[in-house]
């Protein structure tokens, strides 16, 4: 089983390929990671492209695409998905979404409670406890920070932008990684009890910024 795995949801521009392997687990083919908030649609596919050829993999030998679902912002969620989207139908294989809080939890390796929190723009994160790395407690949500609860350690890049209202321990990781997405994602396939997949549809959890124009104002005659 090969799988494909990607998340765009935060700044980070992550792009992994992982084999299951019966007796070994998850083995790593390929990973590409890059950070920058304004260059996801410039980033991903020239990543998918140098994953496949470091892997010397080529997409039919795909078995499935896992992709982070957010909870995230608009733009860079939707380019995330829309690949995802577009190369299993083109490939006639299964999609999974990951939501993008799992994923970081996931990385943590964590067997404690905590929460893991990400940047939701506008003064606020997004937001879920977890009972450990492979159990979420709550839904995800958003909002300002002192809306997270007190009194447990907390990861990602939100922890880290206000250290004043979340605490000031560490909080790595900041951002998703696909090598977990893809990790999270063979484990479930492989039937483990870890976190559920989901459509790969978006969690945005609030409205985008944009808006549909309304109807145009009446000019008065002079």
């Amino acid at each position: 089983m090969l799988v494909l795995a990607f998340d765009t949801a935060t700044a980070a521009v992550t792009v992994a390929l992982y084999e299951w392997i019966p007796g070994e687990g998850a083995v790593p083919r390929g990973v590409a990671e890059a950070v920058d908030r304004r260059a996801h649609t410039e980033l991903l596919t020239p990543s998918i492209a140098r994953v496949m050829a470091e892997a010397g993999a080529v997409p039919d030998d795909l078995s499935a695409i896992a992709v982070g679902v957010g909870p995230g912002p608009y733009t860079g969620l939707r380019v995330g998905l829309v690949t995802a989207r577009a190369m299993g139908e083109a490939l006639s294989i299964p999609v999974h979404g990951v939501c993008t809080l799992d994923i970081i939890a996931w990385a943590t390796g964590r067997d404690e409670p905590f929460i893991v929190a990400t940047d939701a723009r506008r003064k606020e994160v997004y937001w879920a406890r977890y009972d450990s790395a492979r159990a979420r407690a709550t839904e995800p949500a958003v909002g300002p920070p002192s809306d997270v609860p007190e009194g447990l350690p907390v990861v990602g890049e939100g922890a880290a932008l206000y250290p004043e209202a979340l605490g000031e321990s560490d909080h790595e990781p900041l951002l998703p990684s696909a090598r977990a997405l893809a990790e999270l994602t063979v484990a479930r396939l492989a039937g483990q009890k870890v976190p559920e997949l989901l459509p790969p549809e978006p969690l945005y959890l609030r409205r985008p910024d944009a808006k549909e124009p309304g109807p145009r104002k009446k000019v008065t005659p002079a």
